[in-house]
């Protein structure tokens, strides 16, 4: 088949205080709320988007953030941390400002050598920050709190928690094209594409742990990046040839989506890359504004009396 995955699109959570996860995203580790919007599957609560500058496909990361909703355990069959890459020489300045804020960090070194840090969000979901020797700068935010020369750049990889990883790592190399990069023990890496930075998928094998329960700091999906329609249809085909439950088309306003679940739990996407989010807001404006689908936009008045209000980037 000839369609590529190109490496991730986004990664998507779970949280329990929009307020509080707004705050930390945007304030502590400076990324851009790029689209204000809500859980298409349920207008009663926000869907946040942040990512860099301009949104790009291989920056996001995204939050469902249901006020009150418990806290959920990580284990098998989930996604079990998000790394972003960053400048080389950024470390020391991100240790030093996370300590400001009370954010307790540990040392890590990533699969490969690469240095980074690793800490848990306010609602306990694990970041990985990795000094990654193929890190992408990105379209750098002027109005973060943070100096380009630190920013975060993309995400670096996704970490999946697998009873036994064999029948993933099948999915990923015979199906979705990537290759084996690397192991150190109970952790395998495959990577897509040209590899590097933002193509990773560690399997970490934990047969004697428990499975995972979705709630709060855990992450509800990964995405994997499509080009085009054309090339996510065929995603779909084959899929289908291979008798994989997976989705019909979804229209997501700001890229389409198909979800299936690969052998040990975990929900994959593959995402478009196109339309993206200046479709219906300015570069400059984004997440500026509620933005809401076209099937609820008649409803807007009573949405914004149900979700709470926030204190966006830019109204302090």
């Amino acid at each position: 088949m000839d369609a590529t995955i190109l490496g991730l699109h986004h990664v998507t959570a779970i949280a329990s205080d929009p307020q509080r996860n707004l705050d930390f995203y945007t304030q502590v580790l400076g990324l851009r709320l790029v689209k204000l919007t809500v859980n298409f599957d349920d207008p009663t609560t926000y869907h946040f988007y942040f990512g860099d500058a301009q949104g790009r496909p291989g920056t996001l990361l995204t939050f469902f953030p249901w006020i009150g909703m418990p806290q959920g355990r990580q284990g098998t069959g989930e996604t079990i941390a998000v790394s972003f890459a960053v400048p080389q020489d950024a470390l020391g300045f991100w240790a030093e400002r996370l300590k400001r804020r009370e954010v307790q960090v540990d040392p890590i070194t990533a699969l490969g050598g690469e240095p980074g840090l690793a800490f848990d969000d306010p609602d306990g979901m694990r970041v990985e920050l990795v000094a990654s020797k193929s890190e992408s700068r990105g379209d750098t935010w002027t109005g973060a709190p943070v100096a380009p020369e630190h920013a975060i750049g993309a995400l670096h990889s996704v970490t999946l928690a697998e009873e036994g990883y064999e029948t993933t790592a099948r999915l990923l190399t015979e199906t979705l094209g990537f290759r084996l990069a690397g192991q150190q023990e109970n952790r395998f890496r495959y990577e897509v594409a040209a590899g590097g930075a933002g193509t990773y998928v560690d399997l970490l094998c934990l047969p004697d742990a428990q499975p995972g329960r979705m709630g709060a700091g855990t992450i509800h999906h990964i995405a994997f990046r499509a080009p085009d329609d054309a090339q996510q249809l065929a995603w779909r085909e084959e899929l289908v040839r291979l008798r994989v439950n997976v989705t019909p088309v979804m229209d997501r306003q700001y890229f389409h989506s198909i979800y299936f679940r690969e052998p040990g739990g975990v929900l994959f996407e593959i995402a478009t890359d196109p339309p993206g989010f200046a479709i219906d807001e300015a570069p400059e404006r984004l997440g500026t504004h509620l933005k809401l689908p076209p099937q609820y936009e008649r409803q807007r008045a009573q949405i914004e009396q149900v979700v709470p209000n926030l204190r966006l980037p830019g109204q302090r």
